[in-house]
C-alpha cells in the first residue's frame, strides 16, 4: 500500500515548483510509462497487479500494486489506465553549436502545456532531437505537457533558457534563424537550410521584438485560396508542424 505522504508527494509534484526542486516529473497511463521507462531513472511505479506481471523485470526504486480504485485516488486523471510513474528529470548538456550542424526548434513563451506537448512530438516525427525555450514557455515535465507528448520526451530534448540571449549569440555566428510572421515570405518560394534555428511564437502575440530583431528568414504559411477571408492565424503546434514539414521535404 502507497502511505499518504507517498500519495501527497506524487499528487506534489503537479506544481513547478515542486518538480523542480525534487527534478521529477509524473507519467500516467501504460503507454506513456513503458514509453519512458528505460529513458529516465524511474523512481516510483504504481501499477495494477495485471501491469506489474507483465512487467516481471521492471527497474525502480519503490513499485508498489495497487487496485483501480486505489490507483484512481492517486491519479491526476479522471479514467487512469494501469499504472503511473515518477521519473527523474535528466540533465542535458548542449551549446550553440548544436543549432550549427542541425536543425533545431525555439519556443518563446509558447504557454499551453497541450501546445508544448504537441510540438514535442511534432519534434520527434520529423527528427529535431533539441527545442530551446524561454523561461514563460510552459514546462515540458507539466503533467499535461507530459501526457501530450505521448513519449517523445524520451528522444526531444528540452532546453530551458534566456531565450533572446541564446538567440542573439546564435545570430552573432550567423546561425540561420527562421520565424513565422504574417508579413512574411511564402514559405514554399524561400530557400530552406537542413540546420538552425524554427522560432514559433506565443499563441497571442507571436514572435516578441527582441527575438523577432535577429531572426534572418521571415516566413509566411499562406491561405488557400490566396485573398480569401480565413482566420486570423493557425495554432501554434500546426503552424509548426506545417514548418517542419516543408523543411523536412526539402531534404
Amino acid at each position: 500500500m502507497l502511505s499518504k505522504n507517498k500519495i501527497k508527494y506524487i499528487h506534489s509534484l503537479e506544481l513547478k515548483k515542486n518538480r523542480k526542486e525534487e527534478q521529477a516529473f509524473l507519467a500516467e497511463g501504460y503507454k506513456l510509462v513503458e514509453e519512458l521507462l528505460g529513458h529516465f531513472p524511474c523512481r516510483i511505479v504504481a501499477g495494477t497487479k495485471a501491469w506489474l506481471d507483465r512487467h516481471p523485470h521492471l527497474h525502480a526504486e519503490e513499485i508498489f500494486e495497487v487496485s483501480e480504485e486505489e490507483l484512481t485516488r492517486i491519479s491526476l486523471q479522471k479514467n487512469p489506465q494501469e499504472v503511473l510513474a515518477v521519473f527523474e528529470q535528466p540533465v542535458y548538456e548542449w551549446n550553440i553549436n548544436t543549432a550549427a550542424h542541425s536543425l533545431c526548434l525555439a519556443l518563446d513563451d509558447v504557454q499551453d502545456p497541450g501546445n508544448v506537448g504537441t510540438i514535442a512530438r511534432i519534434a520527434d516525427w520529423f527528427g529535431i532531437e533539441h527545442v530551446f525555450c524561454s523561461q514563460g514557455t510552459a514546462d515540458i515535465y507539466n503533467p499535461k505537457t507530459v501526457q501530450a507528448t505521448m513519449g517523445a520526451i524520451a528522444r526531444v530534448q528540452f532546453h530551458y533558457c534566456n531565450l533572446p540571449e541564446f538567440i542573439r549569440s546564435a545570430s552573432a555566428q550567423d546561425i540561420p534563424l527562421f520565424g513565422t510572421f504574417l508579413n512574411g515570405k511564402d514559405i514554399y518560394g524561400e530557400n530552406l537550410e537542413n540546420h538552425g534555428i524554427i522560432i514559433m511564437g506565443n499563441e497571442g502575440n507571436g514572435i516578441s521584438t527582441p527575438i523577432a530583431q535577429c531572426i534572418t528568414h521571415r516566413l509566411f504559411i499562406p491561405n488557400y485560396p490566396q485573398g480569401r477571408s480565413t482566420s486570423e492565424s493557425l495554432n501554434v503546434a500546426i503552424a509548426t508542424a506545417i514548418v517542419c514539414a516543408e523543411f523536412r521535404r526539402r531534404g
